[in-house]
């Protein structure tokens, strides 16, 4: 038999460990920066980021097989948590989206970004590709009965990405072109009553993504000075800790949500390209683990995760850019956060996972 590696027995992808620490230290540099040299946000998002990877570590361990056992429990638990903060949950900037449990506040809606494509991935292992239209509507009610608890919190950032989360890997399934239109039209027709259900902030911001010039000083502020940051960069950016948008803090939520643009007026189009690199370095070697995984299940699962990590990215710049409206997503692994960032690498850890455990079965 042949000898295992170290990385092989610790469950870690060093191409893809490599890549995600490479990641997270652009993230420290340019919080770093956003944050107005405070050393102490940089401390804190380090520690955030030591946990997250505890956390990949110790998901990494866990075979697929034992996931596809799990993922209806965890599904289930899940549901019943984001019911919970329904009655129970902690109110906060006109939200009611947290757990309080004390030492810590705990978003259960996090737990749904890995649950819900964690069920379907399980649910479409144990029947014949491409599915029915009869697996495909239990699919669908699957990811939209969490997606809806969710965005009544409400939380349409989060919603979407767990919809997104749950949609890719029906995709990856192999869902007929038809059957993709025929719901991209109903979704298109359901827009007036979408409409209807948004809440009032919610509204303002589509009209201000269509037209964000139309209350300059107010619902356009962000945006426009996000977009003016990241025009102002111009090709090779005004240097690390020069951007002028952040240091007068014109750009609001500067180290969260837009700190894209703290990062493009810094670094310019070539940083935008350096670090679109990474991400894509990241991007392809997950869907290529997930693409040589020995199971269905491994192999829907960590498409459907690595699919969801691009609409993350996708969104986020697209936000902030003026290309999308306004959701409150975060950069991932580079925006100032704790919970999503937790998220995403055992979602990491996962697709590590897979990976090692698939070496061990054909060694």
């Amino acid at each position: 038999m042949e000898e295992r590696s170290l990385s092989q027995r610790l469950h870690i992808d060093p191409p893809l460990l490599f890549g995600l620490l490479l990641l997270c230290g652009i993230g420290l540099m340019v919080l770093f920066s956003a944050s107005g040299q405070e050393v102490t946000a940089v401390y804190r998002q380090g520690v955030r980021l030591v946990i997250a990877f505890v956390f990949m570590f110790l998901i990494a361990q866990i075979s697929p097989a034992r996931l596809a056992r799990a993922a209806v429990w965890v599904y289930l638990t899940g549901l019943l948590l984001l019911i919970l903060v329904l009655y129970t949950g902690y109110i906060g900037k006109g939200a009611q989206r947290w757990l309080d449990l004390g030492l810590f506040r705990f978003q259960p809606s996090e737990i749904m970004k890995l649950a819900v494509p964690m069920l379907i991935a399980w649910f479409f292992s144990e029947r014949h590709l491409p599915p029915s239209i009869s697996a495909i509507s239990i699919s669908l009610l699957m990811i939209m009965v969490p997606v809806l608890l969710i965005g009544k919190q409400p939380d349409l950032g989060t919603a979407f990405l767990v919809a997104a989360a749950g949609f890719s890997v029906l995709f990856i399934a192999g869902i007929h072109w038809k059957i993709i239109f025929v719901f991209l039209t109903f979704a298109a027709s359901s827009t007036p009553v979408l409409w209807y259900l948004m809440h009032d902030y919610q509204r303002q911001r589509v009209l201000t993504f269509l037209n964000p010039e139309q209350d300059p000083l107010g619902s356009g502020y962000h945006i426009i000075q996000s977009k003016i940051a990241i025009g102002s960069g111009g090709l090779y950016g005004k240097g690390w800790l020069e951007g002028t948008q952040s240091n007068l803090e014109f750009l609001p939520e500067r180290s969260t949500d837009f700190i894209f643009s703290v990062y493009s007026e810094e670094f310019g189009f070539m940083g935008v390209l350096l670090l679109l690199t990474v991400y894509l370095f990241i991007i392809a070697r997950g869907l290529y683990i997930a693409m040589n995984a020995q199971s269905t299940y491994g192999r829907l699962l960590g498409s459907g995760i690595m699919l969801t990590f691009f609409v993350y990215i996708l969104v986020n710049i697209g936000m902030v850019s003026g290309q999308l409206p306004v959701v409150g997503v975060p950069l991932p692994l580079i925006s100032h956060g704790g919970t999503s960032m937790v998220t995403l690498m055992i979602g990491f850890g996962i697709i590590m996972g897979i990976h090692t455990h698939r070496r061990l079965l054909s060694g």
